[in-house]
């Protein structure tokens, strides 16, 4: 078995089309990311592995030892991965729910499967710059999601808001605090941590001392590490999470999950679970008994006294 074969499949093909053009920007325009978010892949492979695959500091671009074996088995390895995802699953879940990092939703899970133990559900992890176009390609039926997002046909249903946080190194001056202003962030550097689902290459520079981050509470808490600490930052505009959704896809279904997110209970579920439907077949009630009506007087005539009957003398 290779080295590489456990390398997530799409830091692979960035590496592929950086080894290739041999140039960060040309690459990362012909995948449509920002060649930030792809230089922080790139760092984020080279530490999995624990090598350099490009050499540092060279102009133009090039690959090390290591990058060319890389690249030799690239291939293969996509190929393959691509032969896998192509096998139809053997139990497809009757609802996709996707969620972008820093979200948590086994309380969620944890509740539909009480309820609808029969009804698979699926929790797929959608990075965030990818929520809107899972929905509106119909990789999933539901996303919790970052606002904002272009509502344009789509339910979205506001949960809660995030405070956001300051990282820094954890023998920075700030770690001494409990909050922080932007006034007392004014000197620092400021790593740009607006990409989420780049942000570990951020954290980690910050790790090194090289400047501080502001990310959502939850992503922070996500990238917890022991050389850093967070601190809330009160005079900047927080972040929202909500649950969106194709308004033409409003199934029972849909509807039946956002009930369990907002919290209804079992017994005003929309869908009778298996539970409730045994219930309700042993609870049915028999028949009544027809009895026959009781004759009153005609009306007019007194109901009259039915008169003993005179015993006879011998």
């Amino acid at each position: 078995m290779s080295r590489f074969e456990s390398i997530d499949v799409t830091r692979l093909r960035w590496f592929v089309a950086v080894a290739e053009e041999l140039h960060f920007a040309r690459a990362a325009k012909s995948l449509g990311v920002s060649r930030q978010k792809l230089s922080h892949t790139v760092i984020d492979l080279e530490t999995e592995l624990g090598t350099k695959l490009f050499v540092p500091g060279a102009q133009p671009t090039e690959l090390t030892e290591d990058g060319r074996e890389l690249l030799a088995e690239a291939a293969g390895i996509i190929a393959g991965a691509e032969a896998v995802s192509a096998e139809p699953e053997p139990s497809a879940a009757a609802l996709r729910v996707g969620f972008v990092p820093g979200v948590t939703v086994s309380k969620w899970t944890r509740i539909w499967a009480e309820r609808f133990p029969d009804i698979p559900l699926a929790a797929i992890p959608t990075p965030m710059a990818d929520q809107l176009a899972a929905l509106r390609e119909g990789r999933v039926d539901m996303c919790f999601v970052r606002l904002p997002i272009d509502r344009d046909g789509l339910s979205a249903i506001p949960l809660y808001r995030e405070l956001p946080v300051v990282v820094v190194s954890k023998d920075h001056p700030i770690s001494v605090f409990t909050e922080v202003t932007m006034a007392d962030l004014a000197e620092e550097r400021q790593q740009d941590a607006a990409d989420i689902d780049a942000v570990a290459g951020a954290i980690e520079l910050v790790a090194a001392g090289v400047g501080v981050a502001i990310v959502p509470h939850s992503i922070a808490r996500l990238h917890a590490r022991r050389d850093v600490v967070y601190r809330t930052v009160t005079d900047i505009a927080d972040t929202e999470i909500a649950l969106a959704w194709p308004s033409a896809a409003t199934t029972d279904l849909v509807e039946e999950f956002v009930g369990v997110v907002r919290g209804r209970s079992e017994r005003s579920s929309r869908t009778p679970t298996s539970e409730q439907r045994k219930n309700e077949q042993r609870k049915k009630p028999e028949p009544r008994k027809q009895t026959e009506p009781r004759k009153k007087p005609a009306k007019g005539r007194p109901a009259t006294a039915k008169k003993p009957a005179k015993r006879r003398g011998r």
